[in-house]
């Protein structure tokens, strides 16, 4: 076999001319570009509460709140994405603890954010000057650009799972961010805040407020809430009205009455619970999503490894990685996700195998 050196060293030569000219041949890597099915950087990982709450309490002795780093949070850093701290490559997930009687400043900035509190109560948050309750089992926005700061009126900590589309405005270059006022704009304390006065009448919308909004104008979605329609659906579902997902499995999720959609452009919100002895079936979606083990315990096969999860525990399924879950006690989980981006792409795709 005769080998063509002159052909072999011109075409070294034209790859060198491609990278000084900064220019990259689709031939040599399209299966990168466009594997045949998604192959995610981030890889599926559970957070284990044990571990979690003592770094947060620890925190709270020694990193004060304040203006510089604004927020005592702690993020979910993917093992897949190379030290940054993203949980996936559009979402940004944290333990955030505020001590008694802390404040934690005014900003705003680009990015969608929500808060899902995990133990305690006695915090305010105050959402452009509307100081809205914070208590266990409650899910409250921020949409982007809304002023917010927290205020502890309680001589005991409180700790919040953090939700926000930080990686996804990171990497579209869309970001902004203001500080506020060095104090929170408003003290007050009360039962009820005036978003939740306005918008939180099962069926009824105030007619002063017309058009569809991007994110959801509801400050805070209460536990009460969320826990009643769970038990109602399971309730159904015992009196052979089919109400469920599938069978000892409720879900609901969060949305805007503006639109019916989504509570925010770039996050979508669920509850899920799970009788005991419950299985899921498989799914597998475009997109990735982050579970918090709100109370129970069982078992979460990811990408076929079986993990025992308990309360606390933060679990996050990356790209087109397989989850089936099942309930050793009844298990209730909150999940958000990036869905809205894809469906809003036309590139969401989702699978489900039997169990």
């Amino acid at each position: 076999m005769t080998i063509d050196t002159h052909e072999d060293a011109r075409l070294r030569q034209l790859y060198d001319d491609f990278a000084a000219a900064g220019l990259n041949p689709l031939w040599t890597q399209v299966g990168d570009l466009m594997p045949m099915s998604p192959s995610p950087q981030a890889v599926p990982h559970i957070w284990k509460w044990s571990t979690l709450y003592p770094l947060a309490q620890r925190s709270g002795e020694l990193v004060p709140v304040g203006r510089g780093g604004e927020r005592r949070a702690i993020a979910l850093a993917n093992p897949g994405l190379g030290g940054r701290p993203y949980a996936t490559p559009t979402l940004w997930a944290a333990i955030q603890y505020l001590g008694p009687r802390e404040v934690a400043p005014e900003h705003r900035h680009s990015q969608n954010a929500f808060r899902f509190v995990v133990e305690g109560e006695g915090v305010w948050t105050v959402v452009d000057g509307d100081p809205v309750a914070m208590r266990r089992g409650d899910f409250l926005l921020t949409p982007g650009w809304n002023f917010h700061g927290h205020h502890n009126v309680t001589d005991s900590p409180m700790t919040w799972l953090d939700g926000l589309d930080i990686p996804f405005v990171h990497y579209t270059d869309a970001g902004f961010f203001e500080f506020g006022p060095e104090e929170v704009t408003n003290e007050a304390t009360p039962n009820v805040s005036r978003s939740e006065r306005l918008w939180v009448h099962p069926g009824l919308r105030p007619v002063s407020q017309p058009g569809p909004r991007p994110s959801s104008p509801i400050a805070a979605y209460r536990w009460g809430h969320t826990d009643r329609a769970l038990d109602d659906q399971l309730a159904l579902e015992d009196e052979g009205h089919p109400a469920t997902a599938e069978p000892g499995h409720a879900a609901v999720r969060y949305s805007n009455p503006t639109t019916g959609g989504d509570v925010m452009p770039t996050i979508r919100a669920e509850f899920h619970r799970l009788r005991e002895g419950a299985v899921t079936a498989t799914r597998r979606e475009v997109g990735s999503s982050i579970w918090h083990v709100f109370d129970g315990s069982g078992t979460a096969v990811l990408d076929g490894v079986e993990h025992v999860v308990n309360r606390g525990d933060l679990i996050v399924v990356p790209s087109w990685k397989p989850l089936r879950v099942a309930a050793d006690s009844r298990l209730d989980l909150f999940r958000f996700s990036d869905t809205p981006i894809y469906e809003q792409l036309n590139l969401y795709r989702t699978e489900e195998d039997s169990r």
